[in-house]
């Protein structure tokens, strides 16, 4: 497909991102294919290893692209919105799962579903354009692709804070928070992916000493509040007006989802019990949540101006996440 080059070379199975356009946004019929691929390539003896790349220097994979799923959920269609977000989490729990190395090249802009892709891989390479984030909770969704998976297990309070204000990760971030591995000039990357193509042999990679990170320096004690008014009034206390103002913008709905979502992660043994209950609510947004208002104001009008109406009550939220019975996520295709 245009979208996605998908071959090998040597000993590596290769996985490029296309549209430089559009931010290497993903669409329902890239994650299909990725899902293939890997398929493929899992009892290959040719392929010892996966590398993922993008073409472009903006963005590795800025994200979903969910218009279709905008468009039939405004129609009264949802089940489009459904199929999607049901085979994209199990194409990233397939490159969770994968039994072979799976090295990401992760330049520019890593956001979403980007990260659903590059986050669940066993080699996550950053360099000095990486920017990641889960910024879900601005568009009305939650941190789906496994991010609360993710966000569960960065230490102390950066989950919440980056759930909920979907703030930007640089390379020494992401390392700090897990959700890359190692550092390397992305001028290097090129005779990397070439020495991995030849040898299939993850054991040559070496990251360099990491850029600072600077989450580790903030105080998100706040974030530890039970509910998303307990953050609001212990970030006014503290003057944090950087995180006040995200989550002025965001939908409150998606930030107590998200709040809840993640810190239910963290008794999670296996990232599928995290996509399944991110699918609880990604099922149902498109019908019941702010998620159409949101991708409106941000990405179809780009006025920037939702008007938020769903309320983040302890009811809304039980209603949101609760188990789908025949609907709910199944596995047997990730296994």
């Amino acid at each position: 497909m245009d979208d996605l080059t998908i071959y090998t070379a040597g000993r590596a199975g290769r996985i490029t991102f296309t549209r430089p356009k559009a931010l290497n946004a993903l669409t329902h019929a890239m994650a299909r294919a990725i899902h293939d691929a890997l398929d493929n390539w899992r009892d290959d003896p040719a392929v010892a290893l996966v590398i993922i790349d993008a073409e472009g220097d903006r963005a590795f994979c800025a994200g979903g692209d969910i218009a279709a799923v905008y468009h039939a959920g405004r129609a009264g269609d949802h089940q489009v919105g459904r199929d999607f977000f049901r085979d994209e989490y199990r194409m990233n729990a397939a490159i969770a799962d994968f039994p072979k190395p799976i090295v990401a090249f992760m330049q520019g802009f890593v956001m979403g579903g980007g990260v659903g892709v590059g986050g669940h891989a066993s080699h996550r390479i950053v360099g000095d354009t990486t920017r990641i984030a889960m910024p879900e909770s601005g568009i009305g969704l939650i941190p789906d692709v496994g991010g609360t998976w993710l966000l569960g297990r960065a230490p102390g309070r950066i989950g919440e804070y980056l759930a909920m204000t979907g703030g930007r990760m640089t390379a020494g971030d992401a390392i700090h928070a897990g959700f890359a591995d190692m550092y390397i000039p992305e001028a290097d990357w090129p005779g990397l992916i070439a020495m991995l193509e030849d040898s299939g042999d993850v054991t040559g990679l070496r990251g360099h000493p990491a850029p600072a990170a600077t989450l580790d320096r903030r105080d998100l004690s706040a974030f530890g509040g039970r509910t998303l008014a307990d953050i609001t009034a212990a970030l006014q206390e503290a003057g944090d007006d950087e995180s006040l103002e995200a989550l002025r913008r965001n939908s409150p709905l998606s930030m107590a989802a998200g709040l809840a979502m993640v810190r239910a992660a963290r008794g999670d043994d296996c990232m599928q019990q995290s996509l399944s209950r991110e699918y609880r609510f990604t099922a149902r947004a498109t019908a019941e949540s702010d998620f159409l208002e949101g991708v409106r104001a941000q990405i179809i009008d780009k006025d920037r101006k939702p008007v938020w109406r769903r309320d983040a009550s302890d009811d809304t939220l039980r209603a949101m996440l609760a188990p789908l019975g025949d609907d709910e996520l199944q596995w047997e295709t990730a296994e």
